[in-house]
């Protein structure tokens, strides 16, 4: 599959098919995510796979609201995401080397979450990024140590292919040459 189709293909999936996912395959994409940059090959992104379809049940009455636990409904795997916090962006001495300090940890797990939506994508899986959710009751029914930041939930599955993507801006309207 090239890149740009791999792009234009993937789109957020609201309406999940049940769908069993292999540990294989989600080694496979925890994988490609790994493989993303990060602030001075810090690698502090981190995963939460919860596969078995009753702890999936469990962690989105638990820990999602109303609207994403229905968004997410029979997805096959939830994905927790988190970073080691005070690493991206910090001298050794724990000094932030720019006004960002975290920041750069979030940026680093987004570059990484976006490999692990494309290749997810192109196994076939459909994804949804969920940011609205519960973030102390996360940490611990997955035991996430204080160190770690809590950023998102997302859900891998199968789809009935018909998604629609919301309309884009348009490159002018975002880029600036100069």
């Amino acid at each position: 599959m090239e890149f740009e189709s791999v792009v234009n293909g993937r789109k957020s999936v609201r309406n999940f098919v049940e769908t069993e996912i292999s540990q294989e395959d989600i080694y496979k994409i925890i994988e490609c995510a790994n493989l993303a940059p990060s602030w001075k090959n810090s690698q502090t992104p981190r995963y939460y796979v919860i596969l078995s379809k009753d702890k999936i049940s469990e962690f989105s009455e638990k820990c999602l609201p109303s609207f994403n636990r229905e968004n997410c409904k029979g997805a096959g795997a939830l994905i927790v995401t988190t970073f080691v916090k005070n690493i991206s962006g910090f001298n050794r001495d724990g000094e932030s080397q720019n006004n960002l300090g975290n920041g750069w940890g979030c940026y680093d797990l987004g570059l990484a979450t976006q490999n692990l939506i494309l290749k997810a994508y192109e196994l076939s899986y459909g994804s949804l990024i969920m940011g609205i959710r519960d973030e102390n009751l996360i940490r611990k029914f997955l035991n996430i140590p204080n160190e770690e930041e809590v950023v998102s939930v997302i859900a891998l599955g199968g789809y009935d292919g018909d998604v629609q993507r919301p309309a884009r801006k348009d490159v002018q309207s975002i880029m600036k040459i100069i």
